[in-house]
C-alpha cells in the first residue's frame, strides 16, 4: 500500500537535517548570483528567527542544512527561507511554477549519537559529488560550512563555535580534530543511515518493527522522520502524541483516501464525484467533512493536500476535519472494517 505523507516533527530546541531539491531533480541554483542571493537570505532569517544552524552546503540540485530548530518551528524557518528564494529564481530567471520537488525533507536527529556524523557526511558533499578534488578544495568552496569552521572565511550564521566545542581544546586544536574527523570519513561514501528511517515502511508498521527487532536497543531508524535509537524515537513520537500504529495498520489493510472516499459515500447515499464538489448541501457536506477527518486524523494526510483535491482553503478543511470528528463521534462511523 501507498504510505499517506506524515505530519512533520518538531519541537523547539531539537536537530534537524533539512534536505531540499529541485522539482525532477532540475538545478535551483543557475550561478554564484543564485547561491549568493540564498546565503544573504539565510544571514538574515537564521538570526531573526534564532535557528542555529551547524552545517550547510549547496550543490547543483538541491541543498542540505543542520538547523536546531527555534521556538516558531522548522516549518516556519524553511518557508522564510524556500518561498522567498523560489520567488526571487523565478522573477530573476522569468520563469513560473514550483522550483522545489515537494516539501522540504526534515529528519529530527539523535544529537549525542549523530551531531558529528551529520555535520562530516553535509559538508563532504561536494567532495562525494566531484565539485571539488581534495579536502583543500572543499575547505576553500565558498558554498558550503567546511571552510567556516576552519575558520577560511566569516559567516555569522553559521555556529561553528559550538560544532568545534565538540572536538575539544583550543580553537587550533578543535579545528585540526575537526579536519582529522573528516579526513577519517573520506572512505565512508554516501550514507543513506543519515537521512532517516525507514523500517516502518519496508516492514509495514510499528508492531511489525517491534517484531523484527525485540531489542530496544536494535530498532533504530524505526520512522523516516527521525534518526536516534528506539529510546529516543519513542521519546520523540510520545513527544508528539504520534499514533504511528494506527495510521500504518490502516495502510497496510488497504484503507486509503480511495476508502475513506467510498465508505463516505456509502453511508450518506451520495455519488463519489458529489462529495469533492463544493456544494454545502446536506447530505454532502457531512459526507465530505466525515472523508476530511478519515484523511488527516486517521490516516495522516496533509491539510494542504485536502486542500488542493478539494479547491477550498485550508482553514475550511480544518473546520471540516471537526465536523467530521463529531460526526463520527455521534454516530459510531468508523473508518476500520466494512
Amino acid at each position: 500500500a501507498i504510505m499517506p505523507r506524515q505530519s512533520r516533527l518538531d519541537a523547539p530546541g531539537l536537530l534537524h537535517h533539512v534536505m531540499v531539491r529541485g522539482i525532477e531533480r532540475k538545478p535551483i541554483f543557475s550561478d554564484d548570483q543564485d547561491r549568493d542571493a540564498l546565503v544573504d537570505r539565510l544571514a538574515s532569517v537564521l538570526p531573526e528567527t534564532q535557528t542555529a544552524c551547524y552545517a550547510w552546503v549547496f550543490m547543483d540540485n538541491h541543498a542540505h542544512f543542520l538547523f536546531r530548530s527555534p521556538a516558531a518551528g522548522i516549518s516556519h524557518v524553511m518557508r522564510r527561507l524556500m518561498t522567498w528564494y523560489a520567488g526571487y529564481f523565478n522573477r530573476r530567471h522569468f520563469r513560473c511554477g514550483s522550483l522545489f520537488q515537494n516539501r522540504f525533507k526534515s529528519v529530527l536527529c539523535q544529537e549525542n549519537a549523530y551531531f558529528k556524523e551529520l555535520v562530516r557526511y553535509i559538508h563532504l558533499n561536494p567532495l562525494r559529488a566531484g565539485a571539488v578534488s581534495d579536502l583543500k578544495g572543499l575547505a576553500s568552496h565558498r558554498y558550503c560550512g567546511h571552510g567556516v569552521l576552519l575558520g577560511k572565511r566569516p559567516a555569522i550564521w553559521q555556529d561553528a563555535d559550538f560544532v568545534l566545542a565538540g572536538f575539544g581544546g583550543s580553537l587550533r586544536a578543535s579545528r585540526r580534530r575537526y579536519l582529522d574527523f573528516v579526513q577519517a570519513g573520506l572512505s565512508l561514501g554516501r550514507r543513506e543511515d543519515l537521512t532517516g528511517g525507514g523500517l516502518v515502511r519496508s516492514l509495514g508498521g510499528w508492531e511489525a518493527v517491534k517484531t523484527a527487532f525485540p531489542s530496544k536497543e536494535t530498532r533504530q531508524k524505526s520512522d523516516q522522520r527521525i534518526l536516534g535509537d528506539g529510546d529516543f524515537v519513542q521519546s520523540v513520537l510520545a513527544q508528539a502524541e504520534e499514533n504511528l500504529s494506527s495510521k500504518y495498520l490502516l495502510a497496510a489493510q488497504g484503507v486509503d483516501r480511495a476508502k475513506a472516499l467510498e465508505k463516505a459515500s456509502a453511508i450518506f447515499g451520495v455519488d463519489e464525484r458529489w462529495i469533492l464538489d463544493r456544494s454545502r448541501k446536506h447530505p454532502l457536506a457531512d459526507a465530505r467533512s466525515l472523508y476530511c477527518y478519515w484523511s488527516v486524523r486517521k490516516l495522516g494526510f496533509a491539510l494542504a493536500d485536502l486542500a488542493r483535491e478539494l479547491s477550498m482553503s485550508v482553514s475550511g478543511i480544518a473546520r471540516a476535519v471537526e465536523r467530521g470528528r463529531r460526526i463520527a463521534l455521534e454516530n459510531g462511523y468508523s473508518i476500520e472494517g466494512d
